[in-house]
């Protein structure tokens, strides 16, 4: 009877001729060889991540040293005064968004440093001001002092002081002073042409008032009696 079964050669030749040339020895298919690759893939994967989170932890580390404990622990710089730091909405404000950010002692100084230069932009050039008065401009100034703390109420000094910083400003008080003087009588016995805002305006203008050099108290309190007496 005749043997149907291929000789083991033909069987082998045949395995050989099905297995792809490109396919490494170890893998007995394709299909082997791609979850070998999708096996090998997943790893390297779960090590990216793992990098990544070793790496951002470090990063943080890293911004966090220089942070004190707590906003709290931030210190006041020496340019501010410590009383107007203590329950200062901007101050705390900032000391929190500090915090938040992991800035250090340095940057948080940094930052009201920035703040304070602003500000004092803001504010007017005092030498300057004065200069735009005049030659008499400290005898000006002592003038509507004077009478703005003898007409004023203590709440509205403050801004009073304010409108007083600039030469505009002085000079519209000086505006209100002779307004009020040229309408409301003195209560003084005498005529009011013998204690006008006039004249002493021009007793002002003597070296006795203005000059440090010649500087007359007894002058200065004749003067300032003067008007207190026009605006009491």
């Amino acid at each position: 009877m005749e043997n149907e079964s291929q000789p083991v050669e033909t069987q082998a030749e045949e395995v050989a001729s099905e297995r792809p040339e490109w396919l490494p020895e170890k893998f007995k298919s394709p299909e082997e060889l791609a979850n070998s690759y999708a096996s090998l893939e997943q790893r390297m994967g779960q090590g990216e991540d793992a990098l990544r989170s070793k790496l951002i932890e470090e990063f943080e580390a890293a911004a966090l040293e220089n942070r004190p404990a707590s906003a709290g622990d931030y210190q006041i710089p020496e340019m501010i005064d410590p009383e107007l730091a203590t329950d200062n909405e901007l101050f705390n404000w900032w000391a929190e968004h500090a915090y938040e950010n992991a800035y250090s002692q340095e940057e948080f100084e940094a930052g009201i440093q920035k703040y304070a230069e602003i500000l004092q932009a803001q504010q007017p050039d005092l030498d300057a001001e004065r200069a735009k008065l005049g030659d008499n401009a400290q005898a000006r100034i002592e003038a509507v002092d004077l009478w703005a703390n003898k007409f004023f109420p203590e709440n509205y000094k403050e801004a009073v002081l304010q409108i007083g910083q600039t030469a505009e400003g002085i000079q519209a008080l000086e505006y209100i002073m002779q307004q009020m003087g040229s309408s409301s009588p003195s209560d003084d016995s005498q005529p009011l042409a013998q204690t006008s805002e006039k004249d002493l305006r021009s007793m002002m203008m003597d070296d006795r008032y203005w000059n440090p050099a010649k500087r007359d108290a007894a002058y200065v309190q004749k003067v300032q009696e003067g008007f207190s007496k026009l605006y009491r």
